[in-house]
């Protein structure tokens, strides 16, 4: 029996210190980022450069943002983010119900067309929007790029939906039909509440597709709806690039999302397993 015991504690410890340095491989980009956005301008271009600052500094966050468009394409990354979450949500929700409900063939080759549409790269729909949107009026506008980032974020939602829905059992919708309540109304009031936990992570999935989205928001922005990426992108100096400024708004950039991440991880967990078990 120790034996047995020791045998499983080695297992565990070899485990642990497999993860603990995958998880230090994975994170040091953002640990160095992080450091580097204390440093001060010479020692971010130092050759052979260093981890940790020498000298400690603040002043890459507070040039940043003074910057010019800076809290502009914060507020812009924010507007277009929800926007494009409620087009994902609004069009994935029916649709991925519609599916795992009526069970016909034409919703088989819908949702297989749909991850079919996830693998396409994004440049193949970006170079027709450009005109699409010219030609419709809303060029450099929020609501143009939050469409073109609801094309990135809308296979995975109905993917996800769609296996939420799959673990509610229809005996609940068939005794809300009973009680009166049309098929809308047993979505909106039976359905919806209980696969809350996994619409609450379609969602975060969907922001976080808008908010780190680099390549639609430079095709598709000039100077009125630029978000944070294209903005972190432009940051240069008469030498080069300023690592410094560039380091920290990234920082700040990412700071939310770390955030969410950490408050509503429970959640997301939660989601995550919803549809691991069909009811």
């Amino acid at each position: 029996m120790n034996g047995l015991q020791a045998t499983r504690m080695s297992s565990r410890t070899i485990l642990w210190i497999a993860l603990s340095l995958l998880v230090a491989l994975y994170g040091f980009p953002f640990v160095y980022m992080l450091f580097t956005s204390f440093k001060t301008p010479l020692e971010t271009i130092a050759v052979p450069p260093s981890v940790l600052p020498t000298q400690w500094t603040i002043e890459n966050y507070i040039s940043a943002i003074g910057r010019d468009g800076v809290v502009a394409s914060f507020v812009n990354s924010i507007v277009t983010a929800v926007l494009s979450t409620l087009i994902s949500l609004t069009l994935a929700v029916p649709a991925a119900y519609a599916v795992t409900r009526f069970h016909t063939r034409f919703g088989q080759f819908f949702i297989i067309g749909s991850l079919v549409m996830r693998m396409v790269p994004p440049i193949v729909v970006g170079v027709p929007l450009i005109t699409i949107f010219r030609n419709l009026g809303i060029s450099d506008t929020s609501f143009a790029l939050a469409i073109a980032h609801a094309t990135i974020s809308l296979p995975l939602s109905i993917w996800l939906m769609a296996s939420f829905f799959e673990a509610v059992p229809v005996d609940l919708e068939e005794a809300a039909k009973i009680d009166g309540a049309s098929r809308l109304g047993a979505l909106w009031r039976v359905v919806l509440p209980v696969t809350a936990g996994g619409v609450a992570v379609t969602a975060i999935f969907a922001f976080l597709a808008s908010w780190n989205e680099f390549l639609f928001a430079l095709l598709l922005t000039a100077v009125r709806s630029q978000t944070t990426p294209i903005v972190i992108a432009n940051f240069q100096t008469q030498f080069g690039l300023d690592w410094g400024g560039m380091t920290a708004l990234a920082m700040l950039y990412s700071l939310p999302m770390v955030l969410l991440a950490l408050v509503l991880q429970r959640h997301i967990v939660a989601g995550l397993t919803l549809g691991a078990v069909k009811g």
